[in-house]
């Protein structure tokens, strides 16, 4: 079913039904790039933001080289001043620890690479795949697992495109793409559109996925012209945004998913488990309260994928369960997320018993 137009006029706003698009008053669509431009990537910028102490800048600057931050100020917004311990500027932080050597830990901790059949594209599960739509991201986490991805080998643009697009055409059992990244709202509006007018033309297609962590650092990004290519065509749009607490959603934050919602997209919410961040029972439950105040429906909590440079933010196993039984205590079952880990080679993600 299409969604409304919401088109300006003096005072106000009035609908359309015949329309799809969603324009607001107040909007300035290149707004977002400006944000996205002005991002904070120097960690002593970032330590005299916040007033952090001076004793973090060596590790910080260790860090940044095997890793560029990239943080948006919207989110910088969003700490404490001199906590050098606040959960949102952890996940964002370079640190020394990213450079130490730990066994099990590697580039490619998924595998992707091998499930890589043509530029551009992962394509592990049956029924649906991954398009890398871009290589870049509004915001470096640290504990990201493909910090090594070969971005460079897989941009979708001229014959890679073209190739990517008779590979879905061809197998005729992807019922659901997915754009990924990086991030993919990192794109232009005018790109992804073609991209997915493109993909509307394949009658196999049924369902757009975006996974994003833009509308939550940078919500500025919820343009009319992005809900009009995600959500007025022909395929069922559903977006999973990337947020790990609840501290990371503020007014801004809940407008911008309030839009989404609006223009008729399913949103669902991922989270990583991280030491000292969310590895705690009422941090969880508090982020999956704050969630579904905003429309969003908690989907997966994983456990952390085991790239070089992120074990200091690993979770046991034995931790994870016993967070999860005391949600079930606490919360209803539909603000639980399921406990998953992603595992090479496997045909989904897969979950881990609680009990």
């Amino acid at each position: 079913m299409k969604t409304p137009m919401i088109t300006r006029y003096e005072g106000g706003v009035h609908t359309d039904k015949l329309s799809t698009r969603l324009l607001l008053p107040e909007e300035q669509p290149e707004n977002w790039k400006k944000v996205l431009a002005d991002s904070v990537t120097d960690p002593e910028a970032l330590l005299n933001i916040l007033n952090l102490p001076k004793t973090l800048l060596p590790g910080a600057v260790r860090g940044n080289k095997s890793f560029s931050m990239r943080i948006p100020r919207p989110y910088i917004d969003r700490m404490t001043r001199g906590d050098q311990y606040d959960p949102l500027l952890r996940q964002v932080l370079p640190l020394g620890e990213e450079c130490e050597e730990v066994s099990g830990f590697s580039l490619d901790p998924l595998a992707e690479q091998s499930q890589n059949p043509s530029r551009g594209i992962i394509h592990k599960y049956q029924g649906r795949l991954l398009l890398i739509t871009s290589g870049a991201c509004a915001v470096n986490c640290r504990f990201c697992f493909r910090r090594h991805f070969p971005y460079g080998d897989n941009q979708l643009s001229g014959d890679s495109w073209t190739e990517a697009v008779e590979y879905i055409r061809s197998e005729k059992s992807i019922h659901e793409v997915i754009l990924s990244g990086g991030d993919p709202l990192a794109a232009t509006d005018s790109r992804l559109a073609r991209m997915v007018d493109t993909l509307s033309d394949i009658p196999h297609v049924k369902t757009l996925r975006i996974h994003t962590r833009l509308p939550i650092v940078i919500p500025q990004r919820v343009t009319g012209e992005m809900l009009q290519w995600f959500c007025g065509g022909r395929l069922k749009p559903v977006m999973v945004i990337h947020c790990n607490h609840a501290n990371e959603i503020d007014e801004q934050v809940e407008q911008a998913l309030q839009k989404l919602r609006q223009a008729g997209a399913i949103l669902l919410n991922q989270t990583v488990l991280l030491k000292d961040i969310n590895d705690d029972s009422k941090s969880l439950a508090d982020l999956s309260q704050t969630l579904f105040n905003a429309g969003v429906l908690p989907y997966y909590l994983h456990l952390l994928d085991r790239v070089k440079g992120a074990a200091h933010f690993e979770v046991t196993d034995e931790k994870a369960r016993l967070l999860i039984n005391e949600l079930m205590q606490t919360c209803p079952g539909y603000l639980v997320p399921r406990l998953v880990r992603e595992v090479a080679g496997a045909a989904s993600k897969t979950p881990i018993p609680v009990n």
